[in-house]
Order: structure tokens, then C-alpha cells, then sequence
């Protein structure tokens, strides 16, 4: 595997998380409302927790792309995205 592989094949790995991480603060801003803490953060809050999702994943289930791994990812956005919009406030 060369190098361009490689990081190519990284990059697809956490494409997952990212586009997670892009689409769930506008996605909690359009459900909640604003929140406390800036986008910025949030989005690097969630492609932080989105990763370790698909990593532990990794870890677990032998290889990636399963679906069990992705519903945790959807899973764990929603709940984190929950918790720094401070749900349980509301």
C-alpha cells in the first residue's frame, strides 16, 4: 500500500464522523435552538467523538463499515449534541 493509499484510505475511514460533525450543530440549532457553547467547538466536539466511535467499532467488530457501528455513531452525535445544547435544562 503506498502512502496516497493509505491516507486515502484514512480519510474514507473518518468521513463518517466528519460529515457528522458538520451537519449535527446545524441540525441541533434547527431542532433546539441556540446553544451555549459556539458551532466551532461543537463540530470539533462531535469529529472528536464521532472517530473514537469508528475506532472503537474497528476495535470490536474485526473490520469497519458495519451497520451496528454507524447507528452508534447516529446515536452518539444526537446524545452529545443533546447535552451541549444543555437538555436537560429545558
Amino acid at each position: 500500500m503506498t502512502f496516497a493509499q493509505l491516507l486515502f484510505h484514512l480519510a474514507n475511514f473518518v468521513l463518517p464522523a466528519l460529515t457528522m460533525a458538520v451537519f449535527m450543530p446545524l441540525a441541533g440549532r434547527w431542532v433546539m435552538g441556540t446553544a451555549a457553547m459556539g458551532w466551532q467547538r461543537r463540530m470539533l466536539c462531535h469529529a472528536v467523538a464521532g472517530t473514537l466511535v469508528l475506532a472503537a467499532g474497528l476495535l470490536l467488530q474485526g473490520h469497519d463499515g458495519r451497520m451496528a457501528t454507524y447507528v452508534v455513531l447516529v446515536l452518539v452525535s444526537a446524545t452529545l449534541e443533546w447535552a451541549l445544547h444543555r437538555g436537560w435544562r429545558r
